[in-house]
């Protein structure tokens, strides 16, 4: 990274923002032209991996690309607020981001399905309820994640004095 200054080095801290955001930009590849989508997900983090999870319909232009080229990128943000300045290029944006590499598969499996929309679940409620979800359910979404090779974190954060 080359701002090391902005730079978020603690996994503690990459994994809040992972926590507190709600959408995914997932970025993918057809033919050399990049395609990216704005998705809900959820998360896991275990044994020092970071997984990432989602759903969408059983077919459509990102489950096409995904079929055919499965490297996969995806940005995180939140926390974004204009920074006023007295001058135009001296304004700017407050943001923490997560951006991060890896490869996209489907789910298949029952148990799996079920516990990426649990994940996914979590993520956009806030609630650690385990959801059952039915085989009529299930048959008419499609349930991918994304297993992470690597991610960084950034921040720009314009700290006030108090006094």
């Amino acid at each position: 990274m080359r701002r090391k200054d902005k730079e978020i080095v603690g996994i503690d801290e990459k994994l809040e923002i992972i926590a507190k955001c709600k959408v995914c930009r997932l970025g993918l590849s057809e033919n050399n032209h990049p395609y990216i989508v704005p998705l809900n997900y959820g998360f896991s983090y275990d044994d020092g991996r970071l997984t990432l999870y989602f759903h969408c319909a059983l077919e459509g232009k990102k489950v096409d690309i995904i079929r055919k080229n499965n490297n996969a990128c995806f940005e995180i943000d939140c926390d974004t607020q204009l920074i006023d300045g007295e001058i135009p290029c001296c304004y700017g944006y407050e943001f923490k981001s997560v951006i991060g590499f890896g490869k996209v598969v489907f789910l298949d499996a029952v148990d799996e399905k079920i516990a990426g929309l649990n994940y996914l679940m979590k993520q956009q409620t806030g609630n650690d309820v385990k959801y059952d979800f039915n085989e009529d359910e299930l048959s008419r979404v499609l349930v991918f994640k994304m297993s992470v090779d690597e991610f960084k974190g950034k921040q720009k954060v314009i700290r006030k004095d108090v006094s």
